[in-house]
């Protein structure tokens, strides 16, 4: 890693802060604002203006090209997010080097671990049992990385043995790559810090040659060393720096304080007026509400009363469901009524979850509820049919190689077992087979004919070419296009490309062997390792509908209606902060890791206004507030609607539990404020073919629920219509055509409702 820069330089210009998170449209209609006059002053062509995230750019660009010059002519911005910015100045300054890819990556840092001389300390070698383990370690140095963090920077502090291990492991990884001329996409940005303070071969110079002036979005989330990349480009530049109080996260996981507290005494900071606009959506108080603490206007508190019937301040609807996939089928039930009521189209809904690893699940249930769905990306390599076919052509190449007679003994092994199961329908588990044998069987179920002869037929000198030509033999992108929806085939097609790209890098690396043995290694690490879309999720293909993503990406987003999902207190706040490496006890006292891991009251009290005075832990309320926020930046995303979704958690039999969000408890006892419930009964319209079964598989525990409210309630139970629909029922499976499985079900579920079995949600 390249040494810090001694002389960094200082952002001077100004900087104009809105008093608040506010809807993209009076956002852009601000940087519109800002961005006329300095294409006015210094020509379209000369105004850099720098976003700080990649998402949400060409929206930006979009609204900025609207506005027209003093002559009528349009504009033409030159708009680009700062990593992409510092990737081209670093490719100025050398067009040699490669950035290092994602499973690349993995292979290489694992390599430099395994051959580490310093002693593992002991609980890292525990917790590398965890399944989690490899992709948390990876985060904890991507973010070392992002913030020039080494060993030797922290070395006066008495690191934690674990932290110092890992950071000597990054010191030595980068230094493995630096040998070998490449440079990783967490390390662009310190790179290109150092290279602009340090004017090397004249790059500033160079670089700032066509840039007169430079407007920096969503300056908020601006972090200490964005901020020195963005003083260097500027240095000969007019500065005007535009963002929002009460908005950053990114920025607050790892550095404190609000962000005026931190550009120094050469930028002026101003703040804007509050704008108060008819238009604003009915949720527009609770977003602010979430974001600063502050309740609904005085004016509007004063104008109601227990006698009065006006209406509330602000207002946004809410979802309660029993279990998490019947708040999906609910979200879809809503989401089909809102276009017949509006018009709305698809593309006009997005549907907001905790975490990036829910999105899969979520899209695929929404899909199976009838809705199209528009995000597309890579998701985790072990989920994917097309990798895992892959995986054990290479598999079988590697057996072949080393015992090709090997191959048709299995093969014939595998047609026994094949016979066997067509007599006793027995089942071998994968632990019972060897690797050779899981992979013809894998290879059998995915393509038809296919036989021992393909793998000597697709072998060559090239592992890259027999991959392409087993692609071709095997027609895989037909198979893809035919079976799959459209969804799923450009996620498929995006793993074949990723499988490509490995291979050709075994070809190219001395990391591991140019073979079937080096490529099926490195393949078995990257999956292993991989995490569901670590790569860029694309939320508005051309095609459209329902985008599902992870709540912080609705920060750069706008939508007609936003589903908020999971909004329990395990989530929001949630148990878990930053990282499941290390247990929270210890993160306390982890002054060297790279976030905010010991803040003190009065450090929350400066970068958080909604943390008020009572501080209990400050670790677990700091990351709270955060939370929070994350909520408020999603809320304001929503044009017209927003609705906050949340389902009871199974505690045995029929007994549940409801855990709502203590921020949703807290919009329900602010005066002024109001969360709607809808009628989330969905079995008025039913969509899909999987909401049909899932409707069926609900009646019975619904049915006995019905009866113990009533009885609980001292009211009376219509039993007469209880027994008529199990006699339905009963009749359906006794004598109708269906499914023994489904059968099987529809009778599991009278056992959950009786609470034989107790299923958890």
């Amino acid at each position: 890693m390249a040494s810090p820069s001694p002389t960094p330089l200082t952002l001077e210009g100004t900087c104009k802060l809105l008093p608040e998170p506010v809807p993209s449209d009076a956002l852009f209609r601000r940087l519109a604002a800002e961005y006329a006059a300095l294409a006015d002053a210094y020509g379209p062509r000369n105004v850099l203006v720098l976003k700080r995230h990649p998402a949400g750019l060409e929206p930006l660009a979009e609204a900025l090209a609207g506005v027209d010059a003093t002559d009528g002519s349009p504009r033409s911005p030159r708009v680009e997010s700062l990593p992409e910015h510092a990737s081209k100045t670093l490719e100025e300054y050398d067009p040699t080097l490669d950035r290092l890819e994602y499973e690349e990556r993995i292979e290489l840092i694992s390599l430099v671990i395994d051959g580490a001389s310093r002693e593992v300390p002991a609980y890292l070698e525990r917790a590398a049992e965890h399944e989690s383990f490899a992709r948390d370690v990876g985060q904890l140095l991507l973010e070392a990385t992002r913030q020039q963090l080494r060993l030797e920077d922290v070395a006066d502090d008495d690191p934690h043995d674990c932290l110092a291990f890992l950071y000597a492991m990054n010191d030595r990884f980068h230094r493995e790559i630096d040998s070998r001329g490449y440079v990783e996409r967490a390390d662009v940005i310190p790179r290109a810090v150092d290279l602009l303070e340090s004017n090397a071969d004249g790059l500033r110079d160079r670089v700032g040659d066509s840039i007169d002036a430079v407007l920096a979005v969503e300056f908020e989330e601006y972090r200490r060393l964005d901020r020195r990349y963005l003083a260097a480009l500027s240095a000969d530049a007019d500065l005007v720096c535009v963002g929002e109080r009460h908005a950053s996260v990114e920025r607050t996981c790892v550095e404190p304080a609000r962000i005026d507290a931190r550009v120094g005494d050469g930028l002026e900071v101003t703040s804007l007026e509050r704008s108060r606009t008819p238009q604003q959506p009915p949720h527009a108080p609770i977003a602010r509400y979430l974001a600063t603490g502050e309740p609904p206007d005085a004016s509007a508190d004063r104008s109601r009363s227990p006698a009065t019937e006006s209406p509330p301040a602000g207002h946004a609807y809410r979802i309660r469901t029993r279990t998490a996939r019947q708040q999906l089928r609910a979200v879809a039930t809503e989401i089909q009524a809102l276009r017949d009521r509006y018009g709305w189209s698809y593309d006009e809904f997005a549907v907001a979850v905790p975490r990036i690893e829910r999105v899969p699940e979520t899209r695929k249930r929404l899909r199976e509820a009838g809705l199209p769905t528009a995000t597309i990306g890579t998701p985790s390599l072990a989920e994917d049919p097309v990798v895992n076919e892959c995986y054990a052509f290479v598999t079988l190449q590697c057996a072949r190689e080393r015992d090709g007679d090997r191959i048709d003994a299995v093969a014939a092994d595998a047609d026994a077992r094949t016979r066997e199961r067509g007599r006793t329908r027995a089942r071998h588990s994968e632990d019972e087979l060897e690797p050779a044998e899981i992979a013809l069987d894998r290879l059998r179920a995915r393509v038809e004919d296919f036989s021992p002869a393909l793998l000597e037929a697709c072998a060559g000198s090239s592992v890259v070419r027999s991959l392409e030509r087993r692609i071709r033999r095997t027609d895989l992108k037909g198979r893809i296009a035919r079976d799959e929806s459209w969804v799923d085939a450009r996620e498929q097609y995006e793993s074949v490309r990723r499988v490509l790209e490995i291979a050709r890098f075994v070809e190219e690396t001395d990391l591991v062997g140019p073979d079937w043995q080096g490529l099926r290694r490195m393949l078995r690490r990257t999956i292993q390792y991989d995490a569901p879309y670590v790569h860029a999720v694309e939320t508005q293909p051309p095609t459209g509908g329902v985008t599902v993503c992870a709540v912080d990406d609705c920060k750069y987003d706008s939508r007609e209606a936003i589903f908020l999902l999971d909004l329990t207190d395990d989530n929001y706040p949630g148990e878990q902060f930053l990282t499941q490496l290390f247990p929270t006890a210890w993160l306390r006292e982890m002054d060297c890791y790279p976030a905010v891991t010991d803040p003190d009251p009065d450090t929350i009290a400066k970068t958080f206004a909604t943390a008020g005075t009572a501080v209990g832990d400050p670790f677990e309320t700091y990351h709270a507030q955060r939370s929070r926020r994350r909520l408020a930046l999603a809320a304001r995303a929503a044009r017209s609607r927003l609705y906050c979704c949340s389902y009871e958690r199974g505690s045995g039999s029929l007994q549940r539990t409801y855990d709502e969000s203590r921020y949703l408890q807290g919009i329900d006892a602010t005066p002024g404020l109001e969360l709607r419930d809808v009628d989330a009964d969905t079995a008025a319209a039913i969509h899909g073919e999987a909401n049909a079964l899932e409707a069926l598989l609900d009646q019975p525990r619904g049915e006995l629920e019905r009866i113990l409210r009533e009885a609980s309630t001292g009211g009376e139970a219509d039993l007469g219509a209880t027994e008529a629909l199990f006699e339905e029922i009963a009749l359906v499976l006794e004598e109708g055509d269906i499914d023994p499985e489904l059968a099987e079900a529809v009778r599991s579920q009278f056992e959950f409702a009786a609470g034989e079995v107790v299923r958890d949600d």
